[in-house]
C-alpha cells in the first residue's frame, strides 16, 4: 500500500488543481463595438526607443474627413511631437525647418521624389525613415500611391538614395 499512497495523493492534487483556479463565472459583459477601418486623422512617423513609429494626429477637417496632401503632412511632421508625445518619450529627428517644396513622382514612375528647401545630406537615417514613411503613408491614404513606394529626398545639396519605409 505504500506505493499506492503517493499515486493517490498525486492524483488528488492534480484533480484539485485542474478543477479550481479561483475564477468565478460571470455573465456576458457587453462593451462597445470593436474598432474597424482606418484611423481618422493624419499619420506621421516619429521615433520611440530608436524605432520609427506611427502617430495619428487628429485633423480638423470637414465631414467626411479629407486627407492632407503629402506636403501638408510633411509640414505636420516638421512640427515635431506634441507635448503629450514628448512626455511619453517620443521624439523626432526631422528638423523643424524642413519645408517641402514639391512632392511628385520619380522619373521612372516607381516612387516619389520629395524636394525640400533645406539640405538633405546631413539628415540622420531615422529622419530619412520618418520622411519616407510619412510621405508613403500620406500617398496611400489619399489613394495617390502605394504605402511601400520608394521615396527619394532632394535638396539644394543633392539627392539621397531612394528609401522605402522600414515599418511594416
Amino acid at each position: 500500500m505504500s506505493r499506492r499512497a503517493p499515486l493517490i495523493a498525486g492524483g488528488l492534487l492534480f484533480a484539485l488543481l485542474a478543477t479550481g483556479c479561483g475564477v468565478r463565472p460571470t455573465d456576458v459583459i457587453n462593451g462597445r463595438p470593436a474598432v474597424s477601418g482606418p484611423a481618422e486623422g493624419t499619420g506621421i512617423y516619429l521615433v520611440s526607443h530608436g524605432q520609427v513609429v506611427l502617430a495619428i494626429r487628429s485633423t480638423k477637417t470637414p465631414s467626411p474627413p479629407l486627407s492632407l496632401s503629402p506636403a501638408e503632412t510633411l509640414a505636420l511632421l516638421a512640427q515635431g511631437p506634441t507635448d503629450t508625445e514628448r512626455s511619453a518619450g517620443i521624439t523626432s529627428e526631422v528638423p523643424a525647418d524642413l519645408v517641402p517644396a514639391d512632392v511628385g513622382p520619380t522619373a521612372d514612375g516607381n516612387g516619389v521624389t520629395v524636394t525640400v528647401a533645406s539640405a538633405v545630406k546631413p539628415l540622420s537615417p531615422l529622419a530619412v525613415d520618418q520622411i519616407a514613411c510619412t510621405v508613403a503613408d500620406a500617398l496611400a491614404r489619399s489613394a495617390q500611391g502605394r504605402s511601400f513606394a520608394p521615396v527619394t529626398l532632394a535638396g539644394p545639396d543633392g539627392t539621397r538614395p531612394a528609401r522605402t519605409c522600414p515599418v511594416t
